[in-house]
């Protein structure tokens, strides 16, 4: 790998942390509070949503036309994602309506402004981390699966080798876009995904204490 390995290095503690988390380890024993697995689910169709706009962003500020096309059909697939989440998980486990999270909206914004205001470089190392993490965790999670079938599904959509072909299509751009950056550029990159990859923990922490606004709205 090139420029990637810089990246997942700079990120590889938090990983760790997530790796051993009690909700990511409760999936696949089977423990984990359906309460904090709905919470998640609720979180994540929000998640998505904003993800896509990221994505569309990096799109379009994409240096060539196959990388345009292929964030643009990502963005495409993030949203059809998020409404297979309310068409299977939540109408399993009982649909929520619950308003984003401080957390989940502190992450968006953060994907939002970094591609908005950042280079296509900074904007692609931001959206990175949900990327990669997810197929790590899914890919260490898959041999055990889960004793609760609704858990064993979810680590198989990322735990599969479909979702991995996406990630190192990912990676592959990544890698051959850094190539031409100088060391400010990806100084930033490394930064940006640094911060993502720790909302990516604060995402799961949050899920699995059911996080919420501590001053509620009037």
């Amino acid at each position: 790998m090139g420029f990637t390995s810089e990246l997942w290095e700079s990120g590889a503690a938090t990983y760790e942390r997530i790796r051993v988390h009690p909700f990511v380890q409760g999936l696949t024993s089977g423990d984990l509070d359906r309460a904090a697995f709905r919470h998640y689910i609720a979180q994540d169709s929000h998640y998505l949503r904003e993800y896509a706009r990221a994505l569309n962003v990096v799109a379009a500020k994409a240096p060539t036309p196959e990388d345009t096309a292929l964030f643009g059909e990502h963005a495409t697939n993030a949203n059809a994602v998020e409404r297979a989440l309310h068409a299977g998980f939540l109408d399993e486990l009982g649909g929520v309506d619950q308003p984003a999270s401080p957390t989940t909206a502190a992450y968006t914004n953060f994907l939002l402004a970094t591609a908005h205001n950042g280079s296509f470089a900074e904007g692609l190392a931001a959206v990175l981390p949900c990327y990669w993490i997810y197929a790590r965790v899914g890919a260490d999670l898959v041999d055990r699966s889960s004793p609760d079938p609704l858990y064993a599904r979810w680590i198989a959509t990322y735990g599969g080798d479909g979702f991995q072909k996406i990630v190192d299509d990912v990676l592959a751009v990544t890698d051959r876009h850094a190539e031409g950056l100088g060391p400010a550029e990806r100084a930033a990159m490394l930064h940006h995904y640094a911060t993502a990859a720790r909302y990516e923990w604060m995402f799961w922490d949050a899920a699995h204490r059911r996080e919420t606004w501590p001053i509620p709205l009037a």
